[in-house]
């Protein structure tokens, strides 16, 4: 049986979600400020996407295993301790623009950030555009 995906895009609203998951009215803000700035990037609405995930835009991958599902093209996430940027990919433009970020820590695949005044959002702005121009051009894979 085919595993499902537990990240599917809901019609929960981002604002409601913002003030009732974000408690400090600093992270408000720059989660409002990040939205905003995200949606002039990708050209998307926000949408949840699962219980706590801001997404912006849609890709269907599939993968050889016969695996497929929907994600957002660039996305974040207002965790208490810090941001989770969902905006990068394995490419070398993307590891050299990491290089100019900014103050943040790495996951598997995703950028913890504690507030956005620690990172350039000029180069966080052309990290979500090499993401959604890699998903364009890479239409199985995921960032």
């Amino acid at each position: 049986m085919a595993q499902k995906n537990k990240t599917v895009e809901t019609a929960v609203s981002v604002e409601d979600f913002i003030e009732s998951f974000v408690a400090s009215e600093p992270k408000k803000s720059e989660s409002y400020q990040l939205m905003a700035l995200m949606k002039e990037w990708s050209g998307f609405e926000p949408k949840m996407w699962g219980p706590s995930i801001i997404g912006f835009g849609s890709h269907h991958y599939k993968y050889e295993s016969g695996h497929e599902g929907d994600m957002p093209l660039i996305a974040f996430s207002p965790r208490k301790a810090a941001f989770s940027l969902y905006v990068y990919t394995f490419s070398e433009e993307s590891k050299v623009l990491l290089t100019k970020l900014g103050k943040y820590k790495m996951g598997k695949a995703c950028i913890y950030v504690n507030k956005l005044a620690d990172i350039d959002l000029e180069v966080l702005e052309k990290l979500c555009k090499t993401a959604i121009e890699h998903l364009k051009v890479n239409p199985n894979s995921v960032c």
